[in-house]
């Protein structure tokens, strides 16, 4: 990474009831997740790094260029930063079509700087055929698609995005993620993800903040950050990793697909994807068990050679966590203690990482 690739954030923030301290230095492309607890400070640095809350003292660089840095006087207004803002609602003009709408956020750039164009964005989106409607004809998904083209069509030096997916129901989040997915893929634009979904967060993100009452805690790679032992997010259900796969076969007699990543091959349910394309995957530490040896009888059809690099305590005294390198690729098991000390499980110990095929989540 570059010096130019880097995005520094420096505020300090005093309320009666609410502190900010961030000291942020991280990647300039990707996707970067703030995530935490609701008042954790994640939506006042979006703010701060949008010029819409001036923290005096602040120091704010993006890739090179700094908006703001109070120890020389430089502090550069919202329409002179190089821009997109999605919120939780749209809120587009209700007076304008999509079409309208998507050609308000061209004219924030000359044509000159435009990087993306309104037909580019019109087609990452998938809003061609709804260009003519207006905003009260479309479901809440597509409000926000539309919403994230507008931002788009300003051919941003950044994306901020405010839980883009928050207002929506299970059914419109589904819908809308994999457009977010492929803006992941195919633009070159840095984002900064606000969200309290860890699934949301595991499916887009390539950098994890970590906020707990207006502090960071920690930062790192998503893959880093899930694996930690030593964090509060490894507690309750979702404890889990994310793994680069890629697809190397489909079984179509039982409707399967073959992964590959470091640690081995794994099966999960059918994918459309084609041959060597990338697949993220999530693996929850609820569905690795731990086995001493490799089962032939058994209905587990992923089994994976590990080694145990630690273990911790779970939220519940029944329970803890196993952490386990796969070729050099760390994974989670969540099991009772019971079963730990029937293993008589311990760090440094080669075991067998058995993972059910219908569990995993691509």
């Amino acid at each position: 990474m570059i010096a130019a690739d880097i995005i520094r954030a420096r505020f300090r923030l005093d309320y009666s009831d609410f502190s900010l301290d961030v000291d942020l230095e991280v990647p300039g492309r990707g996707v970067t997740a703030l995530y935490g607890a609701s008042g954790s400070g994640k939506t006042t640095l979006l703010r701060a790094v949008a010029g819409l809350t001036r923290i005096s003292g602040g120091f704010l660089e993006v890739n090179g260029q700094v908006w703001q840095d109070d120890t020389r006087g430089i502090f550069l207004p919202v329409h002179r930063r190089p821009l997109g803002y999605v919120f939780q609602e749209a809120s587009l003009f209700a007076h304008l079509t999509v079409r309208r709408n998507v050609e308000y956020g061209l004219k924030r750039m000359p044509p000159s700087f435009r990087t993306v164009s309104m037909g580019r964005a019109i087609e990452l989106l998938g809003i061609g055929h709804l260009l003519e409607r207006m905003p009260a004809a479309l479901s809440g998904g597509e409000r926000q698609r539309v919403g994230i083209a507008r931002a788009l069509a300003t051919s941003p030096g950044i994306l901020l995005m405010d839980e883009p997916l928050a207002a929506l129901d299970a059914r419109r989040k589904e819908e809308i993620l994999p457009y977010l997915e492929r803006l992941h893929e195919e633009l070159n634009i840095p984002v900064f993800y606000v969200s309290h979904s860890l699934d949301e967060v595991a499916r887009l993100a390539d950098h994890l903040v970590l906020f707990e009452q207006g502090c960071i805690l920690a930062s790192g790679t998503l893959v880093e950050m899930l694996a930690r032992l030593d964090l509060p997010m490894r507690l309750g259900e979702d404890a889990g990793v994310v793994l680069a796969t890629t697809v190397i076969g489909h079984d179509r007699q039982w409707h399967l697909s073959r992964l590959n990543f470091a640690g081995g091959d794994l099966w999960v349910r059918d994918s459309s994807t084609v041959l060597q394309q990338p697949m993220r995957i999530r693996i929850l530490a609820r569905d690795v068990s731990i086995a001493l040896s490799p089962a032939a009888d058994s209905s587990i059809l992923n089994v994976l050679p590990v080694v145990v690099t630690g273990l911790a305590d779970d939220a519940h005294p029944a329970l803890i966590l196993a952490q386990l390198d796969a070729g050099g690729v760390p994974l989670l098991a969540r099991l009772s203690r019971r079963s730990a000390a029937a293993l008589e499980l311990r760090v440094g110990m080669n075991v067998w990482a058995q993972i059910k095929a219908i569990a995993l989540i691509g």
